[in-house]
């Protein structure tokens, strides 16, 4: 922002947006977010109170399970005071440093999605590949050095974006175009020279992302190359099912991401609602999709869910 005298300055509050080019029915697009948020909190809870109480689903595939329903309810959380805020309690003003702090959190738990994925691919590719030494490979200690080694990556690498920002000024105004903070979002009303921020934020996609993406494709490839040499038809389709949530998973997560870098790059003439849009999506439709798409498709949680609501009370 600028000063009285034209000299650019870090606001104390920046202003959040709901979905531009929208003025009325804030209040149902309100109570959409919330349906959203409650699937999404009860969805992943449920699975990792399912995980932990059922002894059939002590397997490393399900641990890697608890993993991504606890990061997902991290994603829903970190944007939740904002999101309803400013569509429940029409108020859109949000703190410069508190503004920081939800955009390392967003951010942090996006990337260690990503990661958590790439740990399930190669959970699955042990189980099919080597089945014999599953066990022995995928221990519960080694598991949780995996998923250890996932949030420090994410979080040393995602540690210097608050700092990053918190040195530049503000000339081109305090309003966000989201109902969250984003360090894209926050680069398009910062002035001055954002080269390193745009520069370090490209390395970490490509460090995350680029390299999680790559080592998921080559996974499948080698899941698929194995399952093929497979003789019988039935085995192939049992051993390609137990990858159908995961596989869901990740379309759900990675889709989004490349649409919204689409046309970031492609569509800049895009209308402002549709980068809200797939921002959105690529937010709230992973950590909504999930317990769903492992309740559907994998077995073993539907038994779980099933012996559940069945067991006998008292």
């Amino acid at each position: 922002m600028l000063d009285l005298n034209g000299t650019p300055f870090q606001p104390a509050t920046l202003q959040l947006t709901g979905i531009p080019g929208i003025q009325t029915g804030l209040t149902w697009i309100g109570l959409i977010f919330c349906i959203l948020y409650t699937i999404s909190i009860v969805g992943n809870l449920g699975i990792l109170a399912l995980v932990f109480w059922e002894p059939a689903l002590h397997q490393p595939m399900y641990y890697f399970l608890s993993m991504l329903a606890l990061n997902d309810l991290g994603v829903s959380l970190s944007t939740l005071p904002t999101v309803i805020s400013t569509f429940c309690f029409n108020y859109n003003r949000v703190g410069f440093n508190a503004c920081l702090v939800q955009m390392f959190f967003i951010h942090t738990f996006s990337f260690t999605e990503s990661g958590i994925l790439l740990a399930m691919s190669l959970d699955r590719f042990v189980a099919i590949c080597d089945p014999l030494r599953y066990a022995t490979v995928l221990t519960r200690n080694r598991i949780l050095a995996v998923g250890l080694g996932i949030l420090a990556r994410s979080f040393s690498t995602l540690f210097p974006f608050p700092f990053l920002v918190k040195r530049l000024l503000f000339c081109k105004g305090n309003v966000l175009h989201h109902s969250y903070c984003l360090h894209p979002d926050l680069m398009k009303v910062a002035c001055g020279d954002i080269h390193v921020n745009n520069i370090y934020g490209l390395f970490v996609v490509i460090f995350t992302y680029g390299v999680d993406s790559a080592f998921i494709l080559l996974s499948y490839t080698l899941i698929l190359r194995a399952v093929l040499a497979v003789i019988s038809q039935e085995q192939r389709l049992k051993a390609l099912n137990t990858c159908l949530s995961h596989i869901c998973a990740v379309l759900a997560f990675y889709v989004p991401i490349i649409a919204v870098s689409t046309i970031h790059r492609f569509w800049k003439s895009a209308p402002p609602v549709v980068h809200v849009t797939m921002s959105n999506v690529y937010l709230f439709v992973p950590p909504m999709l999930n317990p769903i798409i492992y309740s559907v498709k994998t077995k073993a949680i539907r038994r779980g869910i099933l012996k559940f609501f069945h067991k006998p009370h008292a």
